[in-house]
């Protein structure tokens, strides 16, 4: 029964987290349901979170060798990835305990679907041609002023996709190169984030935990691949609105049931 909890979470993890519906979201009302909660869950999360990463890593692995490369110096660099992480990397320091503590339930998932859903709907609604088109073309101004929406992620269900592509583009890039931005950052945060949260969380892991742990990353990281080069093609096309509509609705639908 926990090899299907484990797959099927790992699904639901490889399909949202570069989604702008909230990844963190999606598993807390999953695991919700499948009565799969408590530190042994919340440590499960942060190791298939790890294979959707992987998953960038790969799509990604020429524009990551450019980046650690000693002659990069001009486009994307080392630089834009650093001034997007800190906002959130110091805002996350500060405020880890209280969110892990207060902001993990469905209530304050369902804040977090619609408040989101809000900013990506003005960010489709933005009057303005967009002036950054590719990633070697963003600016260290965009990169930082994107790691400041990305703050806006620390409340489980806003969505860090979600967050930092409409930032993106209210900042002036076009949807793509929001989206790529978003993945690329993705990396660095989410290994800081996840490494920190499993040094607090190893004690709850066993040996006899890692054929379930490790279903769950294997299928996070397969089904993210998938994700990822859909949705790039995807919201070239239709954009944000139809992921906030989305969101309006699952917020609807879990009011309804929860509460």
């Amino acid at each position: 029964m926990e090899i299907m909890i484990a797959i099927i979470l790992g699904i639901v993890e490889g399909l949202t987290e570069f989604l702008p519906v909230s990844s963190t979201g999606h598993l807390i009302l999953t695991g919700y349901w499948l009565d799969f909660t408590g530190e042994r869950a919340k440590t499960f999360e942060i190791v298939i979170q790890l294979g959707s990463i992987l998953a960038v890593v790969v799509m990604y692995r020429k524009r990551f060798v450019a980046l650690v490369s000693p002659n990069k110096a001009s486009g994307l660099t080392l630089s834009h990835l650093i001034l997007g992480m800190i906002p959130a990397v110091i805002a996350g320091f500060l405020l880890h305990g209280f969110i892990k503590s207060y902001l993990f339930s469905p209530y304050t998932v369902v804040v977090g679907l619609v408040v989101g859903g809000v900013l990506m709907i003005l960010a489709d609604f933005k009057k303005r041609t967009p002036v950054t088109s590719t990633l070697d073309e963003l600016t260290l101004k965009q990169a930082f002023s994107i790691g400041l929406f990305q703050c806006l992620a620390l409340w489980p269900g806003f969505s860090r996709s979600g967050a930092t592509i409409s930032g993106g583009v209210l900042l002036g890039t076009n949807h793509k190169t929001a989206a790529e931005f978003s993945f690329i950052l993705a990396v660095p945060m989410m290994v800081a984030a996840s490494g920190y949260d499993l040094l607090k969380s190893y004690q709850f892991l066993s040996l006899a935990d890692l054929p379930v742990f490790a279903t769950g990353f294997l299928a996070a990281f397969f089904v993210a691949l998938f994700a990822i080069v859909t949705f790039i093609k995807f919201i070239e096309r239709v954009r944000l609105i139809p992921f906030a509509i989305y969101r309006f609705m699952l917020a609807l639908f879990v009011w309804m049931v929860l509460f």
